[in-house]
């Protein structure tokens, strides 16, 4: 007689990663067709104002570590924006003075650029948390020191804050590959994107891409100095405070995918530990009094998170479970995906024909990140300071090319001490 206890563990979690990864979006889609557009997300229709003087002041605010080898393409970038001069800032808080970057900065020919110079390194939070009060703008554009923005972006971001509801407006992010051709990711991050869509129509949108959303500052809260996904904490509070998060795929941004395997993997990893850093901070907005957030947040974030537990479950159930027939079937069906995982990760180059060794492979790996992350944030004490990815040389199309070019998709989708610091104002 088959134990019956680990019947039910099995399907259980099997049940749960299939409902996570494709039971939850078909029900997020369907639910989002019934939802009235103009009621729910009235902002989505409204125009940029065509009068500058009704724009609101903006302040883009960026936290920069050792980006010598990009920081004046960015700002050269950044002064291409499209917006009143007069209501257009640039902070850059460089974390620690440890190569050019605070020089090139203070020295770029641009009032509307400033330098925040930490002498110390403490961590993205921090320089975030002393930066934004420095911020003369009304909207804070949060991006990061290697993102290329469209000089279009920033009025399609503002637009939406005409509606006092709206506290956060997310861009889409567009993620060249540094090497070249198509890959998975680009395939599972334009089901990220399809995901944002539905969730923004049911007003439940779950977190930002850091390098590229919009904040009234009014709602900014200094976030702990030892979080690593700063962006996911500050665009959940949104919620906490009664505010709606937009995604608005019309405002976008550049950025060049990690150059190596090891680079994105250890990427993953560090937000798959943040994850569960933030879970801590965010708990409230599980509770069923927040709709759709509370839906949203535990069928897109959470039982994702916890994914890896389930994988291990389903396998060491199924093990158990060999001796009926039934379930070996199910353990070999489950030995076939991880061996082409196993191909796609290690055996089988980007092209084509290879999605159906490197989705299990994408989706494997992905797992594996969180589940190290899991054990980081149990067993290691975190600290809010990160390592910069060295980059290849940059090849990214003009932004003005982008529209007619095929590119991936890819929403990519932080210590409180006070040190002191120096404040540089071109004159």
């Amino acid at each position: 007689m088959i134990p019956l206890f680990m019947e039910i563990l099995f399907w259980i979690s099997l049940s749960l990663i299939v409902y996570s990864y494709a039971g939850y979006p078909l029900i997020a889609w369907l639910l989002s067709r019934r939802q009235n557009q103009d009621d729910l997300n009235q902002s989505v229709e409204e125009k940029i104002p065509q009068d500058a003087n009704s724009l609101p002041s903006v302040t883009v605010v960026i936290a920069a570590y050792r980006e010598e080898s990009v920081i004046l393409e960015r700002l050269n970038n950044l002064a291409k924006i499209d917006y009143p001069s007069d209501k257009f800032e640039v902070l850059i808080g460089c974390d620690g003075n440890l190569d050019l970057t605070g020089e090139l900065v203070s020295t770029y020919d641009d009032d509307r650029i400033r330098l925040i110079q930490f002498e110390e390194r403490r961590g993205k939070a921090s320089v975030l948390n002393d930066c934004v009060p420095e911020a003369k703008g009304e909207i804070i554009v949060f991006s990061d020191a290697n993102t290329k923005m469209d000089p279009q972006c920033i009025k399609q971001l503002v637009k939406h804050f005409q509606n006092e509801d709206t506290g956060c407006v997310c861009g889409q992010l567009i993620l060249e590959d540094a090497v070249a051709g198509n890959n998975v990711d680009g395939l599972y991050w334009k089901y990220e994107n399809f995901l944002k869509h539905c969730e923004t129509k049911l007003g439940a949108v779950l977190g930002v891409n850091g390098a590229l959303y919009a904040l009234r500052k009014t709602l900014y809260q200094a976030i702990p100095p030892e979080i690593i996904n700063d962006d996911f904490l500050i665009g959940m509070r949104v919620h906490l405070a009664g505010h709606r998060i937009i995604y608005d795929d019309s405002a976008f941004a550049v950025e060049e995918t990690a150059p190596s395997v090891q680079a994105e993997f250890q990427r993953r990893t560090r937000i798959g530990t943040g994850a569960f850093q933030g879970l801590k901070h965010l708990k409230g907005l599980l509770h069923p009094k927040y709709g759709y957030i509370a839906f949203a947040f535990w069928s897109h974030k959470v039982l994702r998170w916890f994914c890896p537990v389930f994988m291990l479950v389903a396998l060491l159930t199924n093990i158990y479970l060999f001796n009926h027939e039934f379930y070996q079937s199910t353990l070999l069906l489950q030995e076939l995906f991880y061996l082409s995982a196993l191909i796609g990760i290690h055996f089988v180059p980007r092209g084509r024909h290879s999605k159906i060794f490197r989705i299990p492979g994408m989706f494997v790996q992905m797992n594996y990140a969180l589940a190290i992350g899991l054990f980081r944030y149990l067993f290691i004490r975190q600290n809010g300071t990160w390592e910069r990815t060295e980059r290849e040389q940059s090849t990214t199309l003009p932004i003005d090319e982008l529209n007619s070019a095929e590119t991936n998709l890819a929403p990519r989708d932080s210590e409180t001490s006070h040190t002191a610091l120096t404040q540089t104002t071109k004159s």
